[in-house]
């Protein structure tokens, strides 16, 4: 903040809205001035409660500034009144009557936010051949007597590894204080609950008085923005429930590096970051668990998934390494941990196993996303890609398999675009233009009509239109390319402006505007770059893998992810976010990150397959290949500079490309170079 200005930065998470004011500017004005959006319905007058808001305390480096409640003018009349009477949380402000005072990261917390995020992680139907580590044995044993003078706790173990076979059977110790209890409830008769992985000693890990009908493991996949959380029976295999919630640690961090740096020029915040995800994760399982009648101690196994920030963040592990080279991980393999001393509340004597990370920026959940895919198992070449704000990429066949990470950033989401937002109601997620007219029409989540079909105007009132997600920015870039509005280079053309009011002059750029209802959606050079950015990064970490492969051929195109699922892939290919490839080739996976942790979860032979998986893949490092540089320029072009895109060019009317004659080059691709003029 700059005293002259007299002017504050403040960020809005979830959504990463961003903007300057004015000091003494209300939060709830800053933020309906952004377009976020921040329920209010006592017109501003600290009575409703529903505008609350909390303070990220900090340093954010790549915001480059200091957060801090202070920042904030002191609580009026009114918010104290309403705090008094309502016990409103002490980390809470109502934003109607909180003024900026200075710089501030302000998080609208998940249950005030009415129109929140879409979270886009389904369970994928799957057949999955249940083997959970976990077995439900019913045993009786003889009541004690005078003359066998043996131990409650000794006896039960002799009857269940007579029953099993399993002789080296041992106890979890927090179940020695309950056994003669549960014994004696059961009137001798109980069910145990056996934990074996796969070779490791078996442990009796719960123990219920009679007759236990059902026991449940929980698959979470923790996204950076999203967390997902799969309700699984371990003994039929079936996923019964299924939710979803915001990360919570998006109001440390947009991205992967920004939390990074925020450990980093905040250490003692280190266990907030890992208290926000872990309650996150307990809120879902108190949801999955209501959903089906059942309790938090009858989920016994957990598996978790996680680019290798998030696992680190999990499991409470300062990520600064992976920060910069040689992205040291704390650690990669396989791990089986009790879940209380991850403060899960699950059953007390519940299992988690984090399944393997395959190196510094490719995570456990590219390995579960492989496993699901199975590229190892396939003659044909595979492209598997999970984009995210950190893109993960895994290329190859049953004959060799590498993977690669490319730091997209959020721009895939909603951040960093000036009329970005996450997937929400009133969000554009599809986008068309005519290329005559130049008019555009779109497609609103929350309304199923186009925006030039009847009975779209009626019905979106209920949402309005708020902002643009991912695939729909990704689609407005390349009709906009399609449409002749943007150059191969990606600048906005100003002579348009003579064909449409809707291209107008931004200083020495452009913009062209999709919607001035409300709030202005509209597309800016400086959006068009960040996509070209984001875009770019993950082509040359792609190319990168195919020069190391040492073949260009592609087969089949995967996209995961809940963004990779609705990206339509024609588009992606015409932005050249992915490589050429018949378009029939190319297919959303959805979730296959909770997919792959769901196969762990149920089938202890997935576990085995995933860890020797990771073992074999060859892990590329982009950062320290000398051809990233020339392969992120290329690719900065649409759909891209040297690479023709014949599959795409026959299926799509792409806009004709200024070239000489094509001559090869050692990517065994044809590059194109300009005319010069003169």
């Amino acid at each position: 903040m700059t005293e002259t200005a007299k002017l504050a930065k403040v960020v809005f998470q979830p959504s990463g809205r961003r903007g300057t004011f004015a000091l003494g500017t209300p939060l709830l004005d800053a933020a309906r001035s952004l377009g976020v959006y921040v329920e209010s319905v006592c017109g501003g007058r600290g009575i409703c409660g529903r505008c609350q808001i909390s303070v990220s305390e900090g340093t954010f480096a790549k915001e480059n500034l200091t957060s801090s409640a202070e920042h904030l003018e002191g609580a009026s009349e009114a918010e104290n009144r309403y705090a008094s009477l309502r016990n409103m949380a002490a980390d809470r402000r109502l934003s109607c009557q909180a003024k900026i005072l200075g710089d501030l990261v302000v998080d609208v917390p998940t249950d005030a936010q009415t129109n929140r995020q879409v979270v886009r992680k389904r369970a994928e139907a799957r057949h999955i051949e249940p083997d959970s580590a976990i077995s439900l044995v019913g045993i009786g044993i003889d009541e004690p007597d005078m003359e066998t003078p043996r131990g409650d706790i000794d006896r039960l173990r002799e009857a269940l590894a007579t029953k099993t076979g399993l002789a080296d059977l041992t106890f979890d110790p927090i179940l020695l204080p309950q056994v003669q209890s549960i014994l004696r409830k059961g009137k001798w008769r109980v069910t145990a609950a056996i934990h074996q992985h796969l070779n490791a000693p078996p442990v009796l890990v719960a123990l219920w008085p009679g007759e236990k009908e059902a026991v449940y493991g929980i698959a979470v996949d923790i996204g950076s923005t999203t967390i997902a959380a799969h309700l699984c029976n371990l003994q039929n295999g079936r996923t019964v429930a299924s939710a979803g919630t915001s990360n919570p640690q998006i109001r440390f961090g947009e991205d992967l590096m920004s939390r990074v740096s925020y450990v980093q020029m905040n250490p003692a915040k280190l266990p907030d970051l890992t208290r926000s995800v872990r309650d996150a994760i307990n809120a879902l399982v108190g949801k999955l668990v209501d959903d089906v009648g059942a309790e938090r101690a009858d989920v016994l196994d957990a598996t978790f998934v996680g680019n290798p920030v998030m696992h680190h963040l999990f499991l409470g592990i300062d990520p600064v390494e992976l920060g910069g080279a040689p992205f040291a991980l704390a650690a990669s393999d396989a791990m089986v941990l009790n879940a209380r001393d991850l403060a899960l509340d699950l059953n007390p004597g519940a299992r988690v196993y984090m399944l393997p990370c395959i190196a510094g920026h490719v995570g456990a959940d590219a390995a579960a996303a492989t496993l699901a895919e199975s590229p190892y198992s396939r003659d044909d070449i595979t492209l598997l890609v999970d984009v995210g704000t950190n893109a993960e990429i895994i290329l190859g066949n049953r004959d060799r398999l590498l993977a690669a990470s490319s730091p997209t950033g959020p721009a895939f989401e909603g951040a960093e675009i000036s009329s970005g937002q996450r997937a929400a109601p009133g969000a554009i997620e599809r986008l068309r233009i005519d290329k005559e007219t130049l008019e555009p029409r779109f497609k609103v989540i929350g309304v199923d009509e186009w925006s030039d079909e009847e009975g779209f105007t009626e019905k979106i009132d209920s949402v309005g239109v708020t902002g643009i997600c991912g695939s729909g920015i990704i689609e407005a870039v390349a009709e906009m390319f399609l449409a002749g509005l943007i150059t191969e280079d990606g600048v906005i053309d100003g002579a348009m402006a003579e064909r449409t009011p809707r291209v107008q002059a931004r200083g020495r750029t452009f913009s062209y505007v999709i919607a001035e209802d409300g709030v202005e959606i509209s597309i800016l050079q400086t959006d068009i770059r960040a996509i070209q950015l984001a875009k770019g990064a993950l082509y040359a970490g792609v190319k990168l893998l195919q020069d190391k492969l040492g073949t260009y051929r592609l087969d089949r195109i995967r996209l995961a992810g809940a963004f990779g699922s609705y990206i339509d892939p024609k588009y992606a290919m015409i932005l050249g976010l992915i490589p050429d490839c018949p378009l029939d080739g190319v297919a959303g996976v959805g979730n296959a990150a909770g997919t792959g942790a769901r196969m762990a979860l149920l089938n202890r032979g997935h576990r085995r397959e995933v860890e020797q998986t990771v073992r074999d893949i060859e892990k590329i490092e982009t950062a320290l290949e000398p051809k990233f540089q020339e392969h992120f320029v290329n690719a900065m072009a649409l759909p891209n500079k040297v690479d023709p895109f014949p599959n795409l060019r026959t299926a799509v009317d792409l806009p004709p490309r200024d070239a000489l004659p094509e001559v090869g080059n050692s990517g065994g691709e044809r590059r194109r170079r300009r005319r010069r003029s003169g």
